[in-house]
């Protein structure tokens, strides 16, 4: 995995951006050239004007989905997607960054093949020696009790490393298969497992560490010798994007990196909530219009509902959102959470929801500072108070606004039960702890993709 500012992105994923971004550059610079020398069209465009495309493209992919792919199978089936992102960014490239002259269409045209050849290929290679494990890393995991439990449920559908072995340091209930499960001995070091095994790094997953129990000597000797070792909760965080609760503790959250804010950090993203709520306004100000009408027709008045919500530091908020339900949704006065395929929810309700057009009067929370654009989702009082209740560290997630996108809503579907909340407050402490400018773009890209394909309404 690869850190870029405080987000985590994997080598395989920067390694098909950077090519991407070359092959899409090479493809306008050569198709407007040869335009341009066979039939005196638009000239080529210089190579610093280029250095643009790589974003353009980072952007478009992104929002289709493109690098959220594992396998080659998956690259197939949305080839729509790739032949969507390519072309815009194409026309990007040769209506927008050489905007005085009016391109060829054979230039249009041969960019596009050559994009689309590259790219093909560049994946196709990429994926088949991700199959061949070329990106996987090899890793120990010192420990087999209850903390490694819920990990090692999820190890083996990983792309990004294999867990080889699991180390048990003394006798003790294995919580993982036991054929994985080695016994380090009196005459075996772990730096011979190590080297054995071929292993790049070893993670630990100790709980109890006192009296001797982590052999610090062993571990030491394999950092000598270029293996990394990495806390269980650093190598969830990194690998998944999470903050896995059963395997956190107090002191890493205190003396580890992340959980940061300031003045600079706040006024930042102050203006980025503001600026890029203000572009959204102007663009969905038509769709807002539309939808107020179809509420109007179908269902009549009121067309929004305001509901109470908490924010940061614990504060209750108004939240403004279009309706989407009965006016009689909770008739009985008991808050309850929309599930699939809920009957409570209008005809006109069920296509705002699943574009998630219902979220767009937030634009007045942030403008108004009860949000921001991107943050946590804010839950009503009376769940809160019931979460608060029964998940560790549920409250941390107030430290901030919350946002009409996130991390959490991004990565995972809209949940509607205890172990759902979990799921997303693990990806929330990982947003927490790691928020910044970058992340709040990566989010934007993946929002968009949530809106066009649909992924994870109710």
């Amino acid at each position: 995995m690869i850190r870029i500012f405080t987000h985590y992105i994997s080598a395989k994923t920067a390694l098909l951006f950077v090519l991407e971004a070359l092959i899409l550059m090479f493809a306008v610079y050569a198709a407007t050239s040869l335009s341009a020398a066979l039939f005196g069209g638009t000239r080529g465009i210089p190579l610093q004007q280029l250095a643009v495309v790589p974003l353009v493209a980072l952007i478009l992919m992104t929002s289709m989905g493109l690098y959220q792919l594992d396998s080659w199978e998956e690259v197939r089936s949305v080839k729509i997607r790739m032949l969507l992102a390519l072309v815009a960014s194409t026309l990007f490239a040769l209506l927008v960054l050489n905007a005085s002259q009016t391109p060829q269409p054979d230039a249009i045209i041969a960019t596009i093949l050559l994009a689309l050849a590259g790219t093909a290929l560049v994946r196709f290679a990429v994926y088949r020696l991700g199959d061949k494990g070329a990106f996987k890393g090899r890793v120990l995991v010192l420990g087999t009790g209850s903390r490694v439990a819920n990990f090692a449920k999820h190890a083996g559908r990983s792309h990004n490393y294999e867990v080889v072995r699991y180390v048990a340091l003394q006798p003790c209930e294995h919580f993982v298969p036991f054929s994985d499960v080695l016994t380090l001995g009196s005459g075996e070091s772990l730096l011979s497992i190590a080297e054995k095994f071929k292993i790049d790094q070893i993670v630990l997953a100790i709980r109890d560490r006192r009296g001797g129990g982590l052999p610090i000597n062993d571990l030491l000797m394999c950092r000598l010798k270029g293996i990394k070792v990495t806390e269980l909760p650093t190598f969830v965080e990194r690998e998944y994007r999470q903050v896995l609760l059963e395997s956190i503790n107090p002191s890493w959250m205190v003396f580890g990196d992340g959980f940061g804010a300031g003045y600079c950090r706040a006024a930042l993203k102050r203006a980025f909530d503001l600026a890029v709520s203000l572009v959204l306004l102007l663009l969905a100000l038509p769709v807002m219009v539309i939808t107020a009408l179809c509420i109007l027709l179908e269902s009549g008045w009121p067309l929004h509902y305001r509901q109470e919500r908490v924010g940061q530091g614990g504060r209750v908020f108004t939240i403004y959102k279009f309706r989407s339900m009965r006016i009689d949704a909770e008739r009985d006065g008991t808050p309850r959470w929309a599930k699939a395929n809920d009957d409570r929810t209008t005809w006109v309700g069920r296509i705002i929801r699943k574009l998630r057009i219902d979220e767009l009067p937030q634009i007045i929370n942030v403008f108004k500072g009860d949000m921001s654009f991107v943050g946590p989702r804010p839950e009503r009082p009376f769940f809160v108070d019931k979460l608060v209740a029964q998940i560790p560290y549920y409250a941390l997630r107030h430290g901030i606004k919350p946002g009409i996108t996130g991390w959490a809503q991004v990565n995972y579907p809209y949940g509607a039960t205890l172990d759902d909340t979990i799921e997303k407050l693990q990806y929330d402490l990982y947003y927490l702890k790691n928020h910044g400018l970058f992340l709040d773009f990566m989010i934007l890209c993946a929002t968009v993709e949530v809106v066009l394909w649909g992924k994870g309404a109710r």
